[in-house]
C-alpha cells in the first residue's frame, strides 16, 4: 500500500484537525465519507481567508470584488480539471440535488407527452425524483431500469430495453452510494446518443474515489458535490458548452446569459466554492505530476489501490462473521471502497449506535437510495454502511471488525422466534421487525430509518 510518489496514509492524515477527536476516550475512526468527508487544514483556511480578506459580491470596481471573481475564476479552472472539463462549462450551486431540479426544470421546458426519461433502481433519489417531476408537471413518462438484487448492479440489459426512439435523456449514478457498484456510464451514454438523446451522470459518491473524466464517460451533464471530496458544501455541474447556452432556465433577466453563469441562480457560496477549489488542491498535493491533472490523476490511481485493499480485508472479514451478510459486488467487481451490510436479528440502526459508542463512526438506513434497499427487502431498516476514504487505516478496519464480530456474538441466542425475541425488540424502543427472503437468505430487519 506505500508508493514513495504519494503521500502516505500517515501523512495525509496529518492534515486533517478532525481525526484528533475522541469519544468515550478512543480515537475516531470516520466511516462515513459516502454521506460527508472530513476536511483538511488547508479546505478550512481557505474558507476563512476569503471571508477574512475578500469577502465581496461580484462584478464590480473596488478590490475585494476583483479578488472574488479571481477566485471563482480560479476554482472553476480547478473543478475543470477535477473532471476534465474546461473552466465555461463548471456552473456551481446549492447541492447536487439543487442543481439537478433546476437543470431537469430547464430540460423539461422543451419536453411534454411522448417523451421520456429513462432513470434505474439503484439510483439515489436526486437523480430519480427531479425527472420524476417532470412527470407530474409536463406529462412525459419516466422509465426505470432494474437493479439485480443479487449483484447490486444495474441490469444493462433491462436498461437498453428502456431506451428508445421517444428517449430524451438516460440519468445514472455512476456509483451506488448505498452499495459501492461503479455503473458503466459510457455504455448508459452511448445507448442514450445512439437514439439521440442526452446522457447525466449523478457521480457524487464516485468523485470521491475514481477520477472524473467527463470525456471518457461521453455524458452531456455530470454533477457532484465538493463535501464528498473533502469540500464544503457546494454542488457541482458539468454540461457541455454548447448545451449550457442553449439552455431554457429559469433565471432573473438581468443576470449573466452566458455559460455557465447563467446556471447560477442568486449569489454564490463564495466561500465554499474557495473551499472547493482547495479540496481539488489538497488531492492534486498529495502526489506529483507536470500538472494539475496529471497530479489528480496519480493521486487517485493510488488511493484506489489503497482503497481496493481495505476493501478487501473489510469484505473478507465480514463475510467470516456469522449471522453478518455484506451486500453489493465483491471486491473483484467494479466499485468504491464502500460496503454495506447487516446483523441478523440487530436493527441497523443498533449497530450504528454500538459503533458509535466505540469511536467507529458509520451510516445506517437507506441513504436516499430509497428503491435499491426496497429491492433488497429492506426498506424498514436499512443498512449499516463504511465507507472507506483518503484517511481511513489498516487498523481503523480491524478495529471495526472485531467490534461488529462482538454485536453479532450479542445477537446468539436471541435469534428470531426465540423466547428472549420480543423482549429484545420491547428494549429496543418497540421496532417492529419482519423476516423477508433476499437472494435464497432470510433476513431480519427493523423499522428504523436514516438518511
Amino acid at each position: 500500500m506505500s508508493d514513495p510518489a504519494v503521500a502516505s496514509t500517515a501523512e495525509i492524515r496529518a492534515s486533517f484537525p478532525a481525526l484528533e477527536r475522541l469519544q468515550e476516550g478512543r480515537p475516531v475512526a470516520y466511516f462515513d465519507g459516502p454521506g460527508g468527508t472530513q476536511v483538511p487544514r488547508s479546505v478550512v483556511e481557505a474558507v476563512a481567508d476569503y471571508l477574512t480578506n475578500h469577502n465581496a459580491n461580484t462584478h464590480w470596481s473596488f478590490p475585494t470584488s476583483r479578488e472574488t471573481d479571481r477566485i471563482l475564476s480560479g476554482a472553476r479552472r480547478a473543478l475543470g480539471d477535477f473532471l476534465g472539463a474546461s473552466p465555461e462549462e463548471v456552473a456551481f450551486g446549492a447541492n447536487m440535488t439543487s442543481l439537478t431540479f433546476h437543470l431537469a426544470r430547464s430540460l423539461g421546458r422543451g419536453w411534454g407527452p411522448g417523451d421520456e426519461v429513462v432513470v434505474t433502481e439503484l439510483d439515489h433519489h436526486a437523480n430519480v425524483d427531479p425527472w420524476l417531476a417532470l412527470e407530474r408537471e409536463r406529462g412525459l413518462t419516466i422509465r426505470v431500469a432494474r437493479m439485480i438484487p443479487e449483484t447490486g448492479e444495474t441490469d444493462f440489459e433491462d436498461l437498453a430495453g428502456k431506451i428508445n426512439g421517444q428517449t430524451r435523456l438516460v440519468a445514472i449514478g455512476a456509483a451506488s452510494n448505498a452499495l459501492g457498484t461503479i455503473s458503466d456510464v459510457a455504455e448508459a451514454a452511448r445507448l442514450a446518443h445512439d437514439v439521440g438523446a442526452l446522457a447525466f451522470v449523478d457521480a457524487v459518491h464516485y468523485a470521491p474515489h475514481r477520477l472524473v473524466d467527463v470525456e471518457a464517460m461521453s455524458c452531456d451533464f455530470l454533477a457532484c458535490s465538493a463535501y464528498k471530496f473533502h469540500g464544503p458544501h457546494v454542488g457541482v455541474l458539468y454540461g457541455r458548452k454548447d448545451l449550457l447556452q442553449g439552455l431554457d432556465v429559469p433565471k432573473l433577466k438581468p443576470s449573466p446569459d452566458t455559460a455557465p453563469e447563467r446556471l447560477e441562480t442568486g449569489t454564490q457560496n463564495h466561500e465554499g466554492i474557495a473551499g472547493a477549489a482547495a479540496a481539488v488542491e489538497f488531492l492534486s498535493s498529495i502526489a506529483q505530476g507536470p500538472t494539475r491533472r496529471a497530479r489528480l490523476q496519480a493521486a487517485f490511481d493510488a488511493l484506489h489501490r489503497r482503497g481496493q485493499a481495505l476493501t478487501e480485508r473489510l469484505w473478507d472479514g465480514l463475510a467470516g462473521i456469522e449471522g453478518v451478510r455484506a451486500y453489493g459486488p465483491p471486491p473483484s467487481r467494479p466499485r468504491t471502497p464502500t460496503v454495506s451490510f447487516t446483523v441478523d436479528g440487530l436493527p441497523s440502526g443498533e449497530v450504528a449506535r454500538r459503533l458509535s459508542d466505540r469511536g467507529l463512526f458509520v451510516s445506517h438506513g437507506d441513504f436516499y437510495a430509497t428503491t435499491a434497499v426496497e429491492r433488497l427487502g429492506l426498506a424498514d431498516e436499512g443498512l449499516v454502511r463504511i465507507g472507506c476514504a483518503c484517511y481511513t487505516t489498516e487498523d481503523e478496519i480491524e478495529r471495526l471488525l472485531d467490534e461488529v464480530r462482538g454485536a453479532a456474538r450479542g445477537q446468539e441466542g436471541r435469534r428470531p422466534g426465540s423466547p428472549n425475541d420480543g423482549e429484545a425488540r420491547s428494549n429496543r424502543g418497540g421496532s417492529r421487525t419482519s423476516t423477508v427472503l433476499v437472494a435464497g437468505r432470510v433476513i431480519l430487519s427493523g423499522a428504523e430509518l436514516s438518511e
